[in-house]
């Protein structure tokens, strides 16, 4: 990825604003713009018209267009990917939530499968911490004789993520295979509730429903 523009200080103007309503804007514009379009199609100037701001304000905050990507990407998991599926929660019911993503949060599940695309071997520790719960509950499963010893937990994890993120992937697939408006609301719901189904079947707990 390019280096970050030089961090430069807003006018006087600028710096009276509520520095975390701005941060606020200036994130959700964000999500949306590199959702769109991902980091090398989104553009700075598209991101500051979104929030209203000077584009000064996204150096000044986020060092720039990487300091702002990497901001937003750490928004989704550390926060919304807590809200989405806290680690108690059974497996049918957190692949669930995240299938339902795409329906309450699209341009995050969209910045994930850009990440996807644009990946260049350069994740990082943390990132892979994401998982690490997910692991262990499927080996979890596996000690207790629920799951198969031969499944590799993370490739099962990488599978399950895949199906949950169909809607945001594969929609023209959807669109062939089922004869529906894959971004409709009723079939998200329908599609979420056949992952927890098949998630069930697989072993992997119980999904309130």
């Amino acid at each position: 990825m390019p280096a970050s523009s030089p961090r430069r200080s807003p006018k006087p103007q600028e710096r009276q604003r509520d520095p975390e309503r701005t941060r606020a804007l200036i994130l959700d514009a964000a999500m949306k713009e590199f959702g769109a379009h991902g980091y090398a199609g989104a553009r700075i100037s598209a991101i500051a018209a979104r929030a209203g701001v000077n584009v000064q304000l996204i150096s000044y905050y986020f060092d720039g267009k990487e300091g702002l990507y990497q901001a937003i990407s750490q928004q989704w998991w550390q926060q919304r990917r807590g809200e989405v599926a806290p680690a108690d929660t059974p497996l049918p019911e957190q692949l669930r939530s995240y299938a339902l993503e795409a329906l309450h949060n699209p341009d995050g599940v969209r910045l994930l499968a850009w990440g996807g695309l644009e990946y260049a071997g350069t994740q990082t520790p943390s990132a892979t911490d994401q998982f690490a719960g997910t692991i262990a509950q499927l080996r979890e499963l596996q000690r207790s004789g629920k799951l198969p010893a031969e499944l590799d937990p993370g490739c099962l994890t990488v599978m399950l993520m895949a199906m949950a993120m169909a809607p945001t992937t594969l929609p023209q697939i959807i669109e062939a295979a089922c004869g529906v408006d894959p971004r409709s609301p009723e079939f998200l719901e329908q599609f979420a509730d056949q992952v927890a189904v098949l998630a069930e079947h697989l072993g992997l707990g119980s999904a309130d429903r």
